[in-house]
């Protein structure tokens, strides 16, 4: 799938325009989820991020709405061949929206709950952040270049990163230490969906249409 989709950022084809919009979706999503994260694990004012964090969100949102207008219009005028290509542009929106939900998530988690710093916690929340943060430029990087190497390494991570996330989730809640330890086991839940929906993402570039959203499903 890989190479159609890498035709789309080339100039003359009709889809370009979409595809570099969705590039800046992506972007706007990490950086949405660099600033609640280090909130989050330094213990900071979360009122200091809050307008960057919600105006980036709406910016995602109305970016899907233009592209889910602009595919709309381009299958009409195109027909059957286009529509493979707009069915993955479609999807994969969603999931750089979601990635956007979930950052709103972690920041109602961040208002209501500050992790003491330099606490066991607080080092383990910042670990997986920068794992975390490095996948979503790996994500990033993978669509731009449509590599299959880096798309297979990036959902290696993910992963990886995912275990982690439910390892940690299950000490936590079992550990029994109240509704701090709920909260953080909110932030890794988080954490992990945001890492699902950067998969989804990269699964396009390697797997087949009907197979979006499920390269770990056996």
């Amino acid at each position: 799938m890989f190479e159609w989709l890498k035709n789309l950022g080339q100039e003359g084809h009709g889809l370009r325009p979409i595809v570099e919009n969705f590039n800046q979706m992506m972007m706007d999503g990490r950086h949405m989820f660099d600033l609640v994260s280090s909130t989050l694990a330094s213990g900071g004012d979360p009122n200091a991020i809050r307008e960057d964090l919600f105006t980036t969100d709406q910016k995602i949102n109305k970016a899907e709405q233009v592209l889910r207008r602009y595919l709309v219009v381009h299958a009409s005028v195109h027909g059957a061949a286009e529509f493979p290509t707009c069915l993955v542009l479609m999807s994969i929106a969603k999931d750089a929206e979601r990635i956007g939900d979930y950052c709103k998530n972690m920041f109602d988690v961040a208002a209501t709950h500050r992790i003491q710093p330099g606490s066991t916690l607080a080092s383990e929340i910042a670990a997986c952040r920068d794992r975390v943060s490095n996948s979503l430029g790996q994500m990033i990087e993978a669509y731009r270049s449509q590599s299959a190497d880096v798309a297979k390494e990036h959902l290696s991570e993910c992963d990886s990163i995912e275990n982690f996330c439910d390892t940690k989730v299950e000490e936590l809640l079992n550990a029994g230490g109240g509704d701090d330890h709920v909260a953080l086991a909110l932030a890794f839940r988080h954490l992990k969906r945001i890492v699902a929906h950067s998969k989804n993402i990269t699964t396009s570039i390697v797997m087949p249409v009907d197979k979006l959203d499920f390269f770990d499903e056996r």
